[in-house]
């Protein structure tokens, strides 16, 4: 399996304070992963450095080919669109349609046939189960709605991994356990997939690898 992140002696800072050190990992194509620890142990910081929200300060750290330690601004857009991105609070347009909202990421990212950017987003809203819901607005869905919403706009550019933070924590647990499944069902068909949580009971449910966060370190396995 093709290695697609690797970090060797990573620290990463927040300000002037080191939220994690000595950070050693590997993701290959295709795993499933927990980011277990509660809240403020680093598990977003870390995922911030991946798609270049947040420096590396030490060590060394390459993400899909990029060097994270010196990457550039200019690069950044073309390492995101190598990436979906899931986040918790949605961030939808309010005032646009399902469609349209997917519509504007398939135009911000380069595409220009208009009946092929349409066929596209039928696909991908097919893949989530909102292919009903297409004309809706974001404040007309529920939460689990939402966040499928925010699953198919990550997978519009066929990503190779996908970023999701604390993508349940919105959400009552049946609808959660539902976004974990859909997840994991993304994953078996050969995307990464990083999820941080708290919930220690979806690697039970839905196997795969886990870093527990802790004391600024993270361990895999059941730390």
């Amino acid at each position: 399996m093709a290695q697609l992140i690797e970090y060797k002696n990573v620290a990463v800072h927040q300000a002037d304070q080191i939220v994690l050190h000595d950070v050693n990992l590997t993701v290959s194509s295709g795993e499933m992963i927990y980011m277990l620890g509660k809240v403020g142990s680093g598990k977003s910081s870390l995922m911030k450095t991946f798609y270049g929200a947040l420096p590396i300060a030490e060590g060394e750290a390459r993400v899909l080919d990029f060097d994270m330690t010196s990457i550039r601004r200019r690069k950044l857009p073309y390492l995101r669109r190598r990436l979906g991105i899931i986040f918790q609070d949605y961030k939808l347009l309010t005032d646009r349609s399902v469609e349209d909202n997917l519509l504007f990421v398939l135009r911000a990212t380069g595409w220009k046939d208009r009946k092929l950017m349409r066929e596209h987003v039928r696909e991908v809203l097919e893949q989530v189960g909102m292919e009903t819901k297409a004309y809706k607005k974001p404040y007309e869905l529920s939460g689990g709605e939402q966040q499928r919403v925010v699953i198919a706009r990550a997978l519009l550019n066929s990503p190779e991994i996908i970023l999701a933070d604390e993508p349940t924590g919105n959400l009552d647990a049946e609808t959660g356990q539902e976004i974990i499944e859909l997840l994991y069902s993304i994953s078996q068909a050969g995307i990464t997939v990083l999820i941080s949580t708290h919930n220690r009971l979806w690697p039970e449910l839905y196997p795969g690898k886990k870093w527990v966060f802790a004391d600024g370190a993270i361990k895999e396995g059941d730390a």
